[in-house]
């Protein structure tokens, strides 16, 4: 165990994988081991849906399966089960530890993928290419038995969204994450300025919408708002078929970055050093949740966070519930009853009416951050 989230295994000698039985099998070894080469294990839920790979000890002679795809670099297996396709899920859980795990290899690795979804391979192929010389193999069903002198199952998990430098290989951070990410996609922007791209014009603000729960019912305002506050706007809407490529260069276009708490803010990865990002918080005590998940990791990335944290006046949760419903009066008592209680008040049901005064004091604090042109 490399954390409390994940497992890997990593073997010489003469390797060979069955996709198709799930099965490595390895000599020199006299015991079997199992193990998901996900990076959730604390997560039950997660763990269900990541295909279990067997090591087992190579037969001899012709009872071990014969090669038919010889490799001379080593094998890295890891998988797209779990949680992703959601976008938080795919940097936390998969990318950023492929990267932590696998960098260190300067392209000499071939990556063996179970679970395989293509639409998510083809999203992120820009960003592979950045740590492998070789086409991602769909180890589960491509009928081979692929032969390697090494072979690593599972990646390693520092911290959500994350890199902890004193423990990856080469003392590699998060903005050497983002570097390759930046080659991957083409995005020439590096620093954000208050004179936005040319350095002489207006700094950009855009606002991350959302179409189904956490949406902003006042989008068109809030744009309305913060043009006159002096900011150049922008409205996007992420999904799982916006095009990688595109959205990253609108994102690392941008000098301020607005949206409510949800995976599409994760989208932080492509900002510019200096960009500000500012979370709008659900009603409903959940800043332990906004905490870990995109205020924390902000400083490492170079990113100045911001906090706005929705009153109750703002929450469509105002006119679902009597006023004395405890949703309104006592989120507390509503998180002890459990993740699915807490998700269904007040990430599933609640939309955001935003204050508008309050919405323009935040943007000019928001623009004060900003680096001088």
């Amino acid at each position: 165990m490399t954390s409390k989230r994940s497992e890997r295994c990593d073997a010489s000698g003469d390797i060979r994988v069955d996709g198709n039985r799930s099965t490595i099998y390895v000599s020199g070894i006299d015991r079997e081991w199992r193990t998901k080469p996900y990076a959730r294990y604390h997560d039950p839920v997660a763990m269900a849906h990541v295909r279990e790979y067997t090591l087992k000890p190579l037969p001899a002679g012709d009872a071990a399966p014969a090669c038919t795809r010889n490799h001379s670099v080593p094998g890295f297996l890891f998988s797209n089960g779990g949680f992703s396709g959601n976008l938080y899920h795919d940097y936390t859980d998969v990318l950023m530890p492929l990267f932590i795990s696998t960098h260190q290899f300067k392209g000499r690795v071939q990556f063996l993928l179970t679970g395989m979804k293509p639409w998510w391979v083809a999203k992120f192929t820009p960003f592979f290419q950045q740590l492998t010389r070789f086409d991602v193999i769909d180890v589960d069903n491509d009928r081979e038995v692929h032969c390697f002198p090494r072979i690593v199952v599972g990646a390693t998990f520092h911290k959500d969204m994350g890199v902890d430098p004193r423990r990856s290989p080469g003392h590699v951070s998060v903005v050497d994450f983002k570097r390759a990410l930046r080659r991957a996609f083409g995005l020439g922007r590096e620093a954000a300025s208050r004179g936005g791209a040319t350095g002489a014009g207006r700094p950009r603000l855009l606002i991350i919408s959302r179409r189904g729960s956490r949406r902003f019912l006042n989008e068109r305002e809030m744009a309305r708002a913060a043009a006159a506050a002096g900011f150049e706007v922008r409205v996007a809407e992420p999904d799982q078929h916006t095009d990688m490529a595109t959205f990253a260069r609108l994102v690392n276009s941008a000098d301020v970055m607005v949206g409510v708490h949800g995976a599409g803010l994760t989208n932080m990865v492509f900002l510019p050093r200096g960009a500000v990002l500012i979370q709008v918080v659900p009603f409903g005590g959940l800043e332990w949740l906004t905490g870990v998940t995109f205020k924390d990791p902000a400083a490492d990335m170079e990113v100045s966070y911001m906090d706005y944290n929705v009153k109750l006046e703002e929450s469509s949760l105002i006119d679902q519930y009597p006023r004395n419903h405890q949703v309104l009066t006592d989120p507390d008592a509503v998180h002890k009853q459990g993740w699915d209680a807490l998700k269904t008040a007040y990430l599933d049901k609640q939309n955001i009416r935003m204050d508008l005064d309050r919405f323009r004091a935040t943007l000019q604090e928001a623009m004060s951050r900003l680096p001088s042109p």
